[in-house]
């Protein structure tokens, strides 16, 4: 075993990785968590185009709405990977495969979570992202950067949590499937103060 499937497995044993085909109906979109095989993984991260409708400017994963023609999550977050940032299907290797999260906007987000090459060579389509970044995962362990903020969801408020890196504020779902892998990979005891898989 690698130092990767190492650090890893607690993640892989927790969500396994299945190819099962898309259940249910709706808003439905399906995201590719894409690390590095090297024993400190790095983890692909976009900053979506400013000129669209939904989200401008925000810190996301590749990925987007399930398609008619798309089986299974995998299918929609391997093809929108490949458009996105022009990363090959075939170099990726599942490996887990996380409950679907619910966004502000009611969306069912499914992360896919795989390994790729240390080396892989990333190109943005600059109809979706203005540019791609590689942080490494452990940016996420919640040792620094990491918050929660009170944000009004209609006539309440919920706790969102938030990373700080860099430049970038990465917030909402994308932070917050972070956080779920930091708790296992790294042991992190993050607090989210919400269940991620229902509406607030």
């Amino acid at each position: 075993m690698n130092a990767t499937c190492a650090l890893l497995s607690p993640l892989a044993e927790h969500f396994p990785a299945d190819d099962a085909p898309w259940q249910g109906s709706g808003r439905q979109a399906g995201v590719l968590v894409a690390l590095t095989d090297e024993s400190e993984p790095r983890v692909i991260l976009g900053r979506r185009a400013r000129h669209l409708p939904l989200h401008p400017g925000e810190v996301a994963f590749p990925g987007g709405k399930r398609e008619a023609e798309d089986r299974s999550p995998w299918d929609t977050a391997l093809r929108e990977a490949t458009e996105e940032v022009a990363l090959p299907a075939g170099l990726v290797r599942p490996v887990a495969q996380m409950p679907p999260l619910v966004t502000r906007t009611r969306y069912e987000v499914l992360p896919c979570i795989g390994v790729i090459p240390a080396d892989v060579s990333l190109q943005v389509d600059p109809a979706e992202f203005d540019s791609a970044f590689m942080p490494p995962l452990s940016a996420f362990d919640g040792r620094e950067g990491f918050r929660l903020e009170l944000m009004p969801y209609g006539e309440h408020k919920v706790y969102v949590p938030h990373y700080q890196i860099g430049d970038d504020n990465v917030w909402g779902v994308t932070a917050a499937v972070l956080a779920r892998i930091a708790n296992l990979v790294y042991d992190a005891g993050l607090d989210l103060k919400r269940n991620w898989e229902d509406l607030p």
